[in-house]
């Protein structure tokens, strides 16, 4: 397995607005290294940007298929892209 970054967008479905996901996940993110953003989709999904080391990415990952006390994740999308090189995660408003 290697360690070059990889890059994963994911959107997560169900009762994931107005309960701190943005927060706890952009909390995960910095704490796993990881590079990207988070941002609240208008049909109340949420949206995220994972870029670092694959480990790193597959935690998130895993975070975001349970999400913070209070969510309630029915379906997440995780498709693959190429890395951009970003550096910082923010949530986007």
């Amino acid at each position: 397995m290697t360690d070059a970054p990889i890059r994963r967008r994911v959107r997560v479905h169900g009762r994931v607005q107005g309960v701190w996901f943005r927060g706890s996940t952009e909390r995960r993110a910095r704490t796993l290294g990881l590079a990207g953003w988070v941002r609240n989709r208008p049909d109340g999904s949420v949206e995220a940007i994972f870029e670092g080391r694959p480990d790193a990415v597959d935690a998130a990952l895993a975070f975001c298929r349970e999400g913070p006390p209070g969510a309630r994740v029915e379906r997440v999308d995780v498709s693959e892209e190429a890395p951009e090189g970003l550096a910082g995660f923010d949530v986007r408003y």
